[in-house]
């Protein structure tokens, strides 16, 4: 009986499924309808009631169905449009310019199809294409979660954008295996949308080399993936950290990024631990150095992308001794909240940046 019961559960998902799909279909039709019917109301009306009720009425139906159609839909909307706009002009009253109500209304219909044409080439109608953006964004982001820590450690990251966009080429990736952190901030060439999308794709991928392949090799594999995309003039910097969450010990990797920091809480120096390493994407088999180091309780490791650091006119050095400065003062908290803090404070708006703080806290 269980077993029957459950085939018609999942006959009625199915069923209900179809259901959705036709619907979805339809909707475009009705819409077209709607609009069409919508279209021959504003012009008949603006006839009867000329004082009240305007010719440029017509724009409505057709702004809506840049929103709601499909390009062909739009296409024969556009041309009824217009067909009773020159039924409007050509019966009205001589209250209006005639030919520039045609012009404007055609000008206007051109618009709307131009860029319903862009997103008809993804199949994508009507505002479906900001949604996929919008949920590329969300993915991104939740790509750059941290994992938990045990007791003892707290690591917190924090990106922003540049010019107060969605999109950042800066992200976030993280793994907990065997008692070991692993955790990459990667810095995509570009900014905006075109930034944000290569990060959305490098983000899945380097997420996926994370506690797979030998921590040494993390960054050359990186490098080989990012060579077979074939991007044109592109490339990424990343700081790869590994620590150990027993004994606090730590390498830190980089590859034509900025320096990692370390606060040293017993003697209260900032010291950044330097390993160099070229840009992915440039070489064929690089090499990366390697710098060792050990977290001791109370000491806290940085990473941070150049955003933080560089404008045009500062270079690293003094970036980092700033950065430095304003980190200073969250000692006191346990860096509790530091990641938001030292991005709203240090970073830069013309170009993203991102921070992530890994903390091993004091006892008592």
């Amino acid at each position: 009986m269980r077993k029957s019961g459950g085939l018609a559960l999942v006959r009625r998902i199915g069923r209900r499924v179809e259901a959705l799909a036709r619907r979805a279909r339809r909707s475009h039709r009705v819409a077209f309808l709607a609009l069409a019917l919508m279209s021959l109301v504003f012009a008949l009306c603006s006839l009867a009631l000329p004082r009240f009720l305007p010719a440029s009425l017509l724009f409505v139906p057709l702004l809506l169905g840049g929103l709601l159609l499909r390009f062909r839909q739009l296409v024969a909307l556009s041309v009824l449009t217009l067909l009773f706009g020159v039924y409007v002009v050509v019966l009205r009253p001589p209250v209006l310019p005639r030919t520039g109500f045609v012009l404007v209304l055609a000008l206007v219909a051109w618009i709307v199809l131009t860029s319903a044409k862009v997103r008809s080439r993804l199949g994508v109608p009507g505002t479906r294409g900001e949604s996929m953006l919008m949920e590329l964004r969300d993915t991104l982001t939740a790509q750059g979660e941290l994992p938990m820590l045990p007791p003892g450690w707290r690591v917190e990251s924090a990106i922003q954008s540049a010019g107060g966009s969605t999109f950042s080429g800066d992200f976030v990736v993280s793994t907990v295996h065997d008692d070991v952190l692993e955790v990459a901030l990667v810095d995509v060439s570009g900014k905006g949308i075109d930034a944000g999308t290569r990060a959305l794709l490098l983000s899945g991928a380097f997420g996926g080399l994370l506690g797979v392949v030998p921590e040494e090799e993390f960054l050359s594999s990186a490098n080989r993936y990012l060579r077979r995309q074939d991007w044109d003039d592109d490339f990424a910097t990343v700081v790869h950290v590994v620590l150990d969450l027993r004994t606090g010990e730590f390498d830190v990797r980089t590859a034509g990024h900025p320096p990692a920091i370390l606060f040293d809480a017993w003697s209260g120096r900032w010291q950044t631990r330097d390993a160099d390493g070229p840009l992915l994407g440039l070489v064929e088999s690089p090499e990366f150095e390697v710098n060792h180091g050990q977290l001791k309780q109370g000491d806290a490791l940085f990473l941070y992308s150049d955003g933080m650091v560089e404008t045009p006119r500062r270079d690293i050095g003094r970036g980092t001794d700033r950065l430095a400065g304003h980190a200073e003062r969250l000692v006191a908290q346990g860096f509790k909240g530091a990641a938001q803090e030292l991005v709203a404070a240090a970073g830069g708006p013309g170009d993203d940046s991102a921070i992530v703080i890994i903390h091993r806290q004091a006892h008592g």
